[in-house]
C-alpha cells in the first residue's frame, strides 16, 4: 500500500484531488487529507506518507515551513508542490528542499493521475533500494565478524604474516597501532582466578553474539573467535604511546565493561590487557595480556602495573631488535641489514669499551638468526659447524671487522629464508601452470587450482600475482585464447565447438571476450589466419 497526504486550504481542491486519486489508486492507496501546515506536521507523524501533495499557500505555517519540519523526520517521503502562484522564490526554495516538481493551479485529471503514477514508481524504486540496503547490511553483519576474526587470527598466530592491511581497510580501521586485550571468562573465582570448566567453553559459543555486541557497545575494536575460556580483542589507537591518565580510563572502562558482561550474561570475567604496538607487533601486545592474566588475581590488569620482569637495564633499542628478527623471518635481506647496522652502531656508542659483551651480543644474534632458519627448514645443522665462532668473534682487530663478520652470518641465514621462500614459490607456480595448462578446458576455479598445489586460496593468490605478474583469471584467460587461435585454425571447427573445448559453454561470452584480447573476433581471426 502507498500512504498519501494531501494538504490544501481549499476545500474544493481538496475533495476534487482525492476523488482523481482514488477512483484510480485507491485499492492500492491509504489516503489523508489536512488543511493547515501544522495539520500536515501532526498528520505526518502518525500517518508517515510516502506521497504528500503540498499547497504553498495555507493559513499559520505555509507549505514551506511544514516541509521543513517533516524532513526533519521523513526522509523518505515524495513532495509534489502545488499552488496557484507560479513564483520563482518559491519554487527554487521547495527546489532546494528536494520537491519532485511543481505543479501550478488549475491541474488538469491526466496531470494528476500522471504525478501519481510517477510518484508510485519511485515509492517501489526507493523500497527495493532500501530493501537491497538492508540485505547488503543483513549480509555484512555475517560477515564483518568472520573478517574480525580472521584478522586477530592472522596478525597473533601466523608464523608467516599476510596482508591484513586490505581487510584492516574494509573495516574502517585507520590506525597503525592498537593494544590487545584478552577477557577471560569462567564460571566463579578461586583464590582470585577463574574456574573454567570444559562446559563453559561450549556455553561461550552460545552467548558470543551477545558478548560481541556488549563489547561493541563499550569500545571500538575488533572482537576475536571463542579460544578455550578466552576472547581476544584488538582495540586499534592512534601513536604508540600512551599516557598514565588514558591507561587508567582504559582500565576503568575495562572494568564497567566486565561488570555488564556479568549481569547479561551469567558468567564471571577478568580481563588482561598489553600495551600498546604497532599493527605487525600485535603478538607482543597478546604475550603481554596473557602474562598480566597470569600474574595479578585482579579482575583487570594492564601489562604497566605489573612489576616489571625480563626487562633491560637500560634503554636497550627493544623496538631495533624486534625489526631485525621480523625482518630476517620474512627474507628480506636489506631490511634486516639495515637494522643490524643500526643496533651495532649502538652497542659501539653506548659501550665502546666493553668488547666481551659486545662479542656476545653479536654471537647470541648469529646463533639466533641460524635457528630461525633452522626452523624455518632452509637450512641443516651439524653440531660442530660452530666450532670456530668463539674464537673468530674475539679475534678482530677492530670493531668495523667484528661488525662486518656479524652482518654477512646475519645475511647469510636471511638469505637462505629469502631463496627457500622463492623456490617454494617458484615451485607452486609452476605446479599451478602446469595444473591449468592440462585442465583449462573444464570449468576451473581458483579453489580447484589451489586445492591442487595445497595451499591456502588467499595466500595462492597473493603468491600467484607477486611471482607471475597477473592474476589467476588471466593467466586462465591467456592459456584459453592462445589455445582458440591455434583451434581457428582447423576449418572443420565451428566456432561453438573451439568455444566448448576452451572451457566456455557461452559461445556469445567466448567471442567477445578474445575479441576483447586480440581486437579481433573469433571469425575474423580465422579469415586473417586462413588468408581469406
Amino acid at each position: 500500500m502507498y500512504r498519501i497526504l494531501i494538504a490544501d486550504d481549499e476545500g474544493l481542491m481538496l475533495e476534487s484531488l482525492k476523488t482523481i486519486i482514488m477512483s484510480q489508486y485507491g485499492d492500492c492507496c491509504t489516503l489523508e487529507t489536512a488543511k493547515t501546515g501544522r495539520a500536515v506536521i501532526e498528520k505526518t507523524e502518525s500517518f508517515h506518507p510516502d506521497i504528500v501533495f503540498l499547497d504553498i499557500h495555507m493559513p499559520g505555517i505555509n507549505g514551506i515551513q511544514a516541509m521543513k519540519e517533516v524532513r526533519k523526520s521523513n526522509s523518505t517521503a515524495l513532495f509534489y508542490i502545488i499552488s496557484a502562484y507560479d513564483k520563482f522564490d518559491y519554487a527554487k526554495e521547495a527546489i532546494d528542499l528536494g520537491v519532485e516538481k511543481y505543479l501550478t493551479k488549475p491541474i488538469s485529471r491526466k496531470t494528476i493521475l500522471s504525478t501519481v503514477e510517477e510518484a508510485i514508481k519511485k515509492v517501489d524504486h526507493n523500497r527495493a533500494l532500501r530493501r537491497s540496503q538492508l540485505e547488503i547490511q543483513e549480509k555484512m553483519e555475517v560477515i564483518i565478524p568472520v573478517m574480525e576474526q580472521s584478522i586477530i587470527t592472522n596478525l597473533l598466530f601466523q608464523t608467516e604474516m599476510q596482508d591484513v592491511g586490505y581487510y584492516l581497510q574494509l573495516l574502517d580501521v585507520e590506525e597503525t597501532c592498537g593494544y590487545i586485550m584478552v577477557i577471560q571468562f569462567g564460571t566463579e573465582y578461586e583464590n582470585g582466578r577463574l574456574i573454567s570448566p570444559v562446559r563453559m567453553s561450549v556455553q561461550a559459543q552460545d552467548f558470543y553474539p551477545d558478548l560481541r555486541s556488549l563489547v561493541k557497545a563499550s569500545l571500538n575494536c575488533l572482537v576475536g573467535p571463542v579460544m578455550s575460556n578466552r576472547i581476544v580483542l584488538l582495540v586499534p589507537h592512534q601513536g604508540g604511546q600512551i599516557s598514565y591518565e588514558d591507561r587508567i580510563l582504559i582500565v576503568e572502562n575495562t572494568r564497567r565493561l566486565l561488570t555488564k558482561l556479568e549481569e547479561q550474561l551469567g558468567a564471571k570475567f577478568r580481563a588482561g590487557i598489553g600495551r600498546v604496538r604497532k599493527i605487525e607487533d600485535l603478538q607482543l601486545s597478546y604475550r603481554e595480556a596473557l602474562c598480566s592474566l597470569n600474574g595479578s588475581k585482579s579482575r583487570v590488569i594492564h601489562t604497566e602495573d605489573l612489576q616489571p620482569e625480563g626487562l633491560y637495564g637500560e634503554e636497550f633499542p627493544d623496538e631495533t631488535e624486534r625489526r631485525m628478527f621480523r625482518f630476517l623471518e620474512d627474507g628480506n635481506t636489506s631490511a634486516m641489514l639495515s637494522e643490524s647496522n643500526i643496533f651495532f652502531d649502538w652497542m659501539i656508542q653506548h659501550y665502546p669499551d666493553d668488547r666481551g659483551n659486545i662479542c656476545l651480543k653479536v654471537l647470541e644474534y648469529i646463533i639466533r638468526a641460524e635457528g630461525i632458519a633452522f626452523e624455518s627448514g632452509t637450512v641443516n645443522y651439524n653440531f660442530s659447524d660452530r666450532n670456530d665462532y668463539l674464537e673468530t668473534a674475539t679475534s678482530f682487530a677492530d670493531y668495523e671487522s667484528l661488525r662486518q663478520w656479524f652482518v654477512e652470518k646475519m645475511a647469510a641465514a636471511c638469505d637462505t629464508i629469502h631463496d627457500y621462500r622463492e623456490s617454494q614459490s617458484d615451485s607452486v607456480i609452476k605446479k599451478a601452470q602446469a595444473y591449468i595448462r592440462e585442465n583449462y578446458s573444464h570449468d576451473i576455479s581458483l579453489d580447484d587450482v589451489s586445492r591442487a598445489v595445497n595451499i591456502s586460496p588467499y595466500y595462492f593468490s597473493k603468491v600467484f600475482k607477486e611471482e607471475s605478474g597477473e592474476n589467476f583469471i588471466e593467466y586462465l584467460t591467456r592459456v584459453r585464447v592462445e589455445k582458440a587461435k591455434e583451434l581457428l585454425e582447423k576449418p572443420d571447427l565451428s566456432i561453438k565447438i573451439i568455444s566448448s573445448m576452451c572451457g566456455y559453454s557461452d559461445p556469445n561470452y567466448f567471442s567477445r571476450l578474445f575479441k576483447k584480447q586480440t581486437d579481433m573476433t573469433p571469425r575474423e581471426y580465422r579469415m586473417k589466419v586462413s588468408g581469406q
